[in-house]
């Protein structure tokens, strides 16, 4: 047996409204919204009840799925740092291909993101950030050269 598909990723935020914005910009769309909880939730999670809303985003080729969990009951925990370095285990990064950095980072740095690093060239083949995102995820950024 092999795996179909990868499904979605899921990133708890503190602000839900915020991060919808931020993927937004980004060129995603929002598939929908839901509160979610219940029995099933709570065994799933092995947390008593839980409580949450969330926003599926989609990417606009269809393929690509963020699911963004804001949770309300009980409250996110924050990680220590609040906003890891790159070397971090853990999630490193989530990555998206864009057609015009520049204009994407000017979209995101409007709703608040800020470079981690430097704009830079790999090679002749792509221009790469990464940029802090909503709850101090890594969103990184490549656009193909060529």
């Amino acid at each position: 047996m092999t795996i179909q598909q990868m499904h979605h990723v899921s990133v708890v935020v503190d602000d839900l409204d915020e991060a919808v914005a931020f993927f937004t910009q980004l060129g995603m769309d929002l598939e929908g919204t839901s509160p979610i909880e219940g029995p099933s939730v709570d065994r799933l999670n092995g947390i008593e009840d839980i409580r949450v809303d969330i926003a599926m985003m989609r990417t606009p080729d269809g393929q690509g799925r963020l699911e963004l969990t804001k949770f309300h009951h009980p409250e996110a925990v924050v990680a220590d740092p609040g906003n890891p370095p790159p070397n971090t285990l853990g999630l490193r990064s989530v990555m998206f291909a864009v057609d015009d950095i520049d204009d994407s980072l000017a979209r995101l740095r409007a709703v608040g993101a800020q470079l981690v690093g430097e704009l830079t060239q790999y090679e002749d083949s792509y221009r790469l950030c990464y940029v802090r995102g909503p709850a101090g995820i890594i969103v990184a950024l490549a656009e193909e050269l060529g």
